[in-house]
């Protein structure tokens, strides 16, 4: 376990940058731009951060640290890197207007909070978090609505190893984010669903990566040629079910009616003539010979067999 010093501070700097012989150590960690921190067992950022006042990049990955350093004093902050510790809470993060990039994968985060205020956001990344058993990665609504507009223009997305299982929920984001290029789901739960790869690639027509993998132009074009012939053919499926519903709903409208003419009648035009006693097929057999009359003279041959 190591606690962050004003002297650790000083020594992890680039190879370009020195300490000049007449500056004190306050005076060169007021000037520093970068700081490489990574991988030093920090489980204790300290208070010296805030001394580096001119700090752009700060690398602190892969360290012990429970909690985002304060930098209320490096406003100019752009990228933080803080991936593969054990940050269980977003915070701090009130004053960095300028940061454009934060990574924060591999923690302990439920919630991602504390984003409201960061305006400048470009890549936000919270793959793989250690969560216990049966939680799920929340959304502040306050975070949300801060970075809605941000979001909008997201680039990239990594959400690696986290539990998103909802397609259409998926569906909905991708064709608001319309300059998404990269995307990777790897080890979620719909990664599992049959060809998931293919139908994100179909609705998604602007990604260029999915899960590491480039997709070809020849890729998308067979598989969204492949889903065009799979919608007509669905939609001539349930024309024909249509068709068939309103056949069958108005055949049992006819069966049920009381004041219907036989089937054979209605055919030839005719009006129900009385023929007492005579048979079915007798009755067919007229009425056969009647449609063959013009019906000037139909109407003749009714009106005597009426009379008969």
């Amino acid at each position: 376990m190591v606690k962050l010093t004003l002297e650790l501070i000083a020594r992890s700097t680039s190879r370009h940058t020195r300490r000049k012989k007449d500056e004190n150590v306050h005076q060169f960690v007021h000037r520093l731009t970068h700081l490489y921190l990574e991988n030093k067992h920090i489980h204790d950022a300290g208070e010296d951060l805030v001394l580096c006042h001119n700090l752009i990049v700060l690398y602190m990955y892969d360290n012990q640290l429970t909690h985002i350093p304060k930098l209320s004093c490096s406003s100019s902050l752009t990228h933080l890197y803080l991936q593969n510790n054990k940050i269980s809470k977003i915070e701090n993060l009130t004053v960095l207007v300028q940061l454009q990039k934060i990574f924060l994968g591999g923690n302990l985060i439920t919630v991602l909070e504390g984003l409201e205020n960061l305006k400048q956001l470009q890549e936000l990344h919270v793959e793989n978090q250690c969560l216990p058993q049966g939680e799920h990665l929340l959304f502040d609504p306050r975070s949300l609505q801060g970075i809605s507009e941000k979001l909008s223009r997201l680039t990239q997305l990594m959400v690696i190893n986290n539990q998103l299982d909802d397609m259409k929920e998926l569906a909905q984001l991708l064709s608001s984010w319309q300059h998404l290029w990269r995307l990777d789901l790897t080890g979620n739960p719909l990664c599992q669903k049959p060809k998931y790869k293919d139908q994100i690639i179909v609705m998604a027509n602007h990604l260029e990566v999915l899960d590491g993998k480039t997709i070809t132009q020849t890729e998308r074009q067979f598989l969204v040629s492949w889903q065009a012939i799979r919608d007509l053919h669905l939609k001539r499926s349930q024309d024909n079910l249509l068709r068939q519903d309103t056949f069958a709903s108005v055949s049992a409208e006819m069966a049920g009616g009381q004041n219907l003419p036989p089937v054979g009648q209605r055919q030839a035009g005719l009006s129900a003539p009385a023929l007492p006693g005579m048979q079915h097929r007798q009755y067919g057999d007229v009425l056969e010979k009647f449609s063959s009359l013009d019906p000037s003279r139909a109407r003749k041959a009714q009106s005597g067999i009426s009379r008969t």
